[in-house]
């Protein structure tokens, strides 16, 4: 198991195109939902009505897909390396459960709730606000892979922070989630949202972990790799189909508000420098050296856009205010965490002049 722990980080392939891509996919796919929206109408409903407990069967079998491949890249078994990073995974945790829902709560409710209110559909304003709180509630677990390969960071330390945050959102999620949406004064349907964290992290986790270990003991790393090689496309297409459906029913709001995306995006942006800053400072502060400071401040800044998109339909509808607001999410991921990626480079050498002075 040791041995797979450390190869498994180091095997991991750089962006590749498609993902580097990402944002213009996205775009695409805002144009091509829009139009289809308007075309036939009639496939859009049918979709939207296919649900059973409120949850939308075509769209849970789009997540599924989406979130499987990328869980099976986690190893479990790499909690174990988390006393040999201890400060580094100390700060990424206390951003990612102490400070980034609550810093996006409270930017959400500023500025969507406020400043931009006059510019928003009036009816829809809670629901944005509450997408932006299911966006910054689940912390990233597979792209932030990309992220630490691309700023050459710690790779053990990268694993078993990702293995220990997907463990705490299995009990934290939904109370987190609860809390927030309670602060912002918005009804919370608890066996909605129990479900959704049941068939979005519970299930996928298990299941995932099963199937890693039975392609491990097939025939080990190779094995593994070349099903993951096989099906991330998988992955990324039903991601895209998914957005494709967001924006189907979204399109008449979308084409009547056009700056929607543009004032969702603002708090978006500011929540993810902001948390993404504080994870760096924190972490020269505290003595991290800086291949793990830098994916410290990735992994406290990136969100599990997947997760958010699929408990925003599972709670508030396909439709939504709070399915377009976790969209936007996607939407600016890549760029932004590009940047971010960017700058801890770019600091690379002011980081370690203070930490060796």
């Amino acid at each position: 198991m040791t041995a797979d722990i450390q190869d498994a980080p180091a095997a991991r392939p750089a962006m590749g195109l498609f993902e580097r891509y990402l944002s213009v996919w996205v775009a695409l796919c805002i144009v091509a939902g829009i139009a289809l929206g308007h075309l036939v109408p009639g496939l859009f409903q049918a979709i939207a009505a296919a649900e059973v407990a409120k949850v939308n069967l075509p769209v849970a079998v789009l997540i599924w897909l989406m979130i499987v491949p990328m869980l099976l890249k986690i190893d479990l078994g790499a909690l174990g390396q988390v006393k040999e990073h201890w400060r580094g995974v100390g700060v990424t945790l206390f951003i990612n459960w102490a400070v980034k829902p609550f810093s996006m709560a409270l930017l959400g409710t500023l500025f969507i709730g406020n400043l931009f209110a006059p510019l928003l559909p009036q009816d829809q304003i809670s629901s944005y606000v509450a997408g932006l709180i299911l966006l910054a509630a689940a912390p990233c677990t597979a792209m932030v892979f990309v992220w630490s390969n691309l700023c050459e960071g710690e790779p053990h330390y990268t694993l078993s922070q990702v293995a220990l945050n997907d463990i705490i959102m299995v009990f934290a999620f939904a109370p987190l989630v609860g809390l927030l949406l309670g602060v912002a004064s918005i009804t919370v349907p608890w066996d909605t949202l129990l479900l959704s964290v049941m068939l979005y992290i519970v299930i996928p986790v298990v299941g995932a972990q099963l199937w890693r270990r039975s392609l491990l003991a097939s025939g080990g790393e190779p094995v593994l790799k070349r099903r993951l090689d096989f099906i991330q496309p998988v992955s990324l297409a039903a991601l895209l189909t998914t957005l494709v459906l967001l924006f189907g029913f979204q399109g008449e709001q979308i084409l009547a508000q056009p700056l929607v995306i543009l004032l969702l995006a603002v708090p978006i942006l500011i929540q993810v420098y902001f948390n993404a800053g504080l994870a760096y400072w924190l972490s020269r502060r505290f003595g991290v050296a800086w291949c793990v400071a830098a994916p410290a401040a990735l992994i406290g800044a990136s969100n599990f856009f997947e997760l958010a998109v699929a408990a925003a339909i599972s709670l508030f509808g396909l439709g939504s205010g709070a399915a377009l607001a976790t969209v936007v999410g996607v939407l600016v991921e890549v760029p932004v965490m590009l940047s971010v990626v960017k700058i801890v480079k770019a600091t690379k050498p002011w980081y370690e002049g203070r930490t060796h002075a």
